[in-house]
């Protein structure tokens, strides 16, 4: 079982949900901060399988959760439903450009914090929402589509310097030399 991958992943998560609670540059600059979870779910999703996407979304969740005021685990479910049909169909995308992956990350920032959004409304909570939401919603689409393709680069970059690379083994050694002369047939 390859366990580097889902550990990655999970550490990813863990750094990337308090590292947005420490650093708060982005959100002076820009007036919203920006979710890298929707990015990690792209990246799980496609490269690795639905343990990893499962514990990415319930982790990443809680760990979002326990630094905003969102109740405790309202933000799974946006993540498992941005996670779970992009793993369902993976062989069909071609999760190696860079187009697809920007497109599928500004879809999933996009309906993540929608889903959330929704959640909290239909739970009975009053989130803060104006014109000023709109602005936000706009920031952590564009600030998702532009981290997932360099999510996929990290992570590849990750994997050629910390991963194991598999050595395809033949059957022929490369130091030996086969003779192709003719044989002459004598009577």
């Amino acid at each position: 079982m390859k366990l580097f991958d889902p550990i990655l992943v999970l550490a990813a998560a863990f750094l990337a949900a308090f590292g947005e609670a420490a650093f708060s540059l982005p959100h002076r600059l820009l007036g919203a901060q920006v979710d890298l979870l929707p990015a990690l779910m792209i990246y799980a999703a496609l490269q690795t399988d639905i343990v990893t996407v499962s514990f990415l979304a319930v982790l990443g969740g809680l760990f979002l959760d326990s630094l905003s005021a969102n109740p405790p685990g309202v933000t799974v479910f946006p993540l498992f439903a941005v996670g779970f049909p992009i793993w369902l169909r993976r062989d069909l995308i071609l999760r190696d450009l860079p187009f697809a992956q920007t497109v599928l990350g500004g879809a999933a920032s996009a309906l993540t914090p929608a889903l959330t959004v929704l959640l909290l409304l239909s739970m009975g909570q009053n989130p803060l929402l104006g014109w000023g939401s709109l602005w936000q919603w706009i920031v952590m689409t564009a600030g998702g589509a532009i981290a997932t393709p360099i999510v996929f680069s990290l992570f590849e970059w990750c994997h050629s310097a910390l991963g194991y690379q598999e050595i395809k083994e033949t059957t022929f050694r490369p130091d030996r030399e086969i003779s192709r002369a003719r044989k002459e047939i004598t009577k």
